[in-house]
């Protein structure tokens, strides 16, 4: 078994990319580019983001009609932890 498939029978693709993902971006983002970065749709990425938020993992900043996306510190543990998971297997 490779190891995107193994990594993927302990965690789920998406939600994993995108913590991955916004740990690697330096400063904000937009939910919409995170979905084009990982490739996926902004429905999809906008739910997870919201579940996230309830977990404390990503928080949200209104800036006019647009929302910024910025990890948590509890965000970005996980993130970190993600990577060395990926990185072990």
């Amino acid at each position: 078994m490779g190891k995107e498939k193994i990594f993927n029978v302990f965690f789920r693709e998406k939600p994993a990319m995108m913590l991955v993902s916004l740990k690697n971006t330096k400063g904000a983002v937009y939910a919409s580019s995170l979905a084009k970065k990982i490739d996926c749709t902004y429905s999809h990425v906008v739910k997870i983001l919201q579940e996230m938020e309830k977990s404390g993992l990503v928080s949200f900043e209104k800036q006019g009609r647009l929302k910024l996306l910025s990890l948590t510190k509890k965000g970005s543990d996980v993130a970190e932890n993600i990577t060395s998971i990926r990185n072990l297997l």
